[in-house]
C-alpha cells in the first residue's frame, strides 16, 4: 500500500491531527515533514506548544530505514510537540512507533482515549 497522510488542524486547541497509512520511503517522509511544516503554520500557539495525535493505525510494518528517519523527525527540536499520542493498530507496527518516539508520547488503541489524555492539562485549567 503507498504511502499516505493527512493533517487537520484545530488551531483554537493548538492540535495537528495526523493520518498516515501505507508504506513510506524516504522520498515520502522527505514529502511528509515538507507537508507537515507548512500545515504547522496554520497554528497560533508559540513553538513546540503545539499537541499532537498521530492516528497510525492504517500504517504498514515499515523498513528499517524509514523507521530511523521517523525517529530523526520526532526528535527535531524544532518541530516537538508539548504532547504527542499515538493511535495505533494491534499489529506489529505498534512496537515500531514505540522505537521511533524514544520514551516520547503515549499509545493508544482509541482515538477519544488519546484525545483526552492530550487535552487532560488544559481541560483542568479550564475548570
Amino acid at each position: 500500500m503507498q504511502a499516505s497522510f493527512s493533517f487537520q488542524l484545530a488551531p483554537d486547541r493548538d492540535l495537528i491531527r495526523i493520518t498516515m497509512a501505507g508504506f513510506f520511503e524516504a522520498a515520502d517522509i522527505a514529502r511528509f515533514m515538507r507537508e507537515r511544516n507548512e500545515a504547522m503554520t496554520g497554528l497560533a500557539c508559540a513553538p513546540n506548544q503545539h499537541l499532537t495525535l498521530v492516528d497510525i493505525r492504517g500504517m504498514n510494518i515499515q523498513s528499517q530505514e524509514a523507521v530511523a528517519m521517523f525517529a530523526e523527525v520526532l526528535r527535531n527540536p524544532q518541530s516537538l510537540s508539548r504532547r504527542i499520542a499515538f493511535v495505533v493498530g494491534r499489529s506489529l507496527a505498534r512496537s515500531q512507533v514505540i522505537r521511533a518516539a524514544g520514551g516520547r508520547g503515549r499509545l493508544f488503541f482509541d482515538i477519544a482515549q488519546a484525545e483526552a489524555w492530550l487535552f487532560q492539562d488544559a481541560d483542568a485549567a479550564a475548570a
